[in-house]
């Protein structure tokens, strides 16, 4: 059967129940798109619309996941690499493990030891870190029970490590790039064992996490990296697509608008980009498939959001675009408060932004700007949000935080863990 040119990620992703989860990096559609959602807050107080905070031990910048009635989280404490899992409604930490014991690799200022959202099928949780020069991937059951664990390639980089794996029909993908033999590799979910690795060229440093679409049918895992931009079959590895360049290191994951069939990329290091590119060639498409092409105002680490005519971005500076998505006209360019590293959000047609010191900023997209609610949230934060119903998941520097509009339940008490 011929999936339908929107199709996404395999069903198992997605509760059976009427809610949403969020089961790895930017959520079901690996874009920060939130779907049905209609008292999602705005603007929020954290005196009223807190639910609850629980203080997360360690540092990390990895985002939450969520399941259903669980969270799941990853830290750094020491030379500890550590998998909490949560109780969604109360925040009460239900256990922790420590998945790694580990000498500290380099950091970039930006990184942290445990920046590698995990993802989750429903039934496991499959985290990565760095085991010194390995690769180091590992499944756990939702009780905390190790299920197997994996070094897939060497890795290798000053800047430190952050690959968010994805799911793709019984496999764990993991980008690979790395300043050596870089390489995509897929593990099979229920034992771990490598069922396919792809070199990667060009041997240089990336961060993106890949985006995966069924488009025309094709599955399609797409990432920028190694002084380029491609796509792969995620079940077998081969090659689709690729584009030199545009430039050298990347970071932010790329995003689809199905309405006018065009991904969108950010980068990067050391020349910066915004490219929409068709994504139905084959082959080299570097001088056949860019619809169009801006440097001005792109984003090194945070990623991008499209939401219906229109692709936002964020500068890792505080400025923000908004492009009319299918010819890239630029209807706007204004500042927000402080730098930015998390990427964006998106919901009931709203994009959520969270600076570097923890200000949500709420935009309306369109022909001009429209500051909608602009929030503290009192820590700094590296993480990009989370969102399961209406309540929204922010990680700050010492907590994790669930808010909700509380006029939408207002029964519900304060708890602090």
């Amino acid at each position: 059967m011929k999936l339908p040119c929107a199709a996404l990620i395999p069903l198992l992703t997605f509760s059976l129940v009427s809610a949403e989860n969020w089961p790895e990096w930017r959520g079901p559609r690996g874009d920060g798109s939130v779907l049905d959602a209609p008292q999602f807050p705005v603007a929020f107080n954290l005196a009223t619309d807190t639910v609850w905070k629980t203080e997360i031990p360690g540092i990390g910048h990895a985002s939450p996941i969520i399941w259903e009635d669980r969270i799941f989280l990853v830290t750094a404490e020491a030379d500890n690499r550590v998998l909490l899992s949560l109780d969604r409604v109360s925040g009460k930490i239900l256990w922790s493990r420590v998945v790694l014991s580990s000498p500290l690799e380099d950091l970039h200022r930006l990184n942290s030891h445990a920046s590698s959202t995990p993802a989750t099928d429903g039934t496991r949780v499959f985290v990565s870190f760095l085991d010194q020069d390995q690769m180091f991937i590992a499944a756990y059951d939702f009780t905390g029970e190790k299920l197997w664990e994996s070094r897939p390639g060497v890795f290798s980089s000053r800047h430190g490590y952050c690959s968010s794996p994805v799911l793709w029909n019984g496999k764990v993908l993991v980008n690979g790039d790395h300043d050596g033999d870089a390489y995509l590799v897929a593990l099979d979910q229920t034992t771990g064992r490598t069922i396919w690795k792809t070199d990667r060229p060009n041997k240089t440093r990336s961060y993106c996490t890949p985006l995966i679409r069924v488009i025309d049918g094709q599955p399609q895992m797409i990432l920028s990296g190694s002084l380029s931009v491609a796509s792969y079959d995620p079940d077998t590895g081969a090659s689709i697509w690729t584009m030199k360049g545009p430039t050298e290191q990347f970071v932010a994951s790329l995003v689809y608008n199905n309405k006018a069939n065009l991904l969108f990329l950010t980068c990067g290091f050391p020349e910066r980009h915004l490219l929409a590119i068709r994504p139905d060639g084959r082959g080299d498409i570097t001088s056949t498939h860019i619809a169009w092409r801006e440097t001005v105002g792109a984003a090194y680490v945070p990623s991008p959001i499209s939401v219906g005519d229109y692709f936002v971005v964020v500068a890792d500076n505080g400025v923000s675009s908004c492009f009319v998505a299918k010819t890239g006209e630029r209807l706007w360019r204004e500042r927000l408060p402080g730098s930015h590293s998390a990427s964006l959000l998106t919901a009931n047609g709203l994009v959520y932004y969270v600076s570097d010191e923890g200000i949500v900023s709420v935009v309306r997209p369109g022909r001009t700007f429209d500051l909608v609610a602009q929030s503290p949230l009192g820590e700094k934060v590296s993480a990009s949000p989370a969102v399961y119903e209406n309540d929204l998941f922010l990680r700050g520097e010492s907590h994790l935080f669930c808010i909700r509009n509380r006029s939408a339940n207002p029964t519900t008490s304060l708890k602090t863990h």
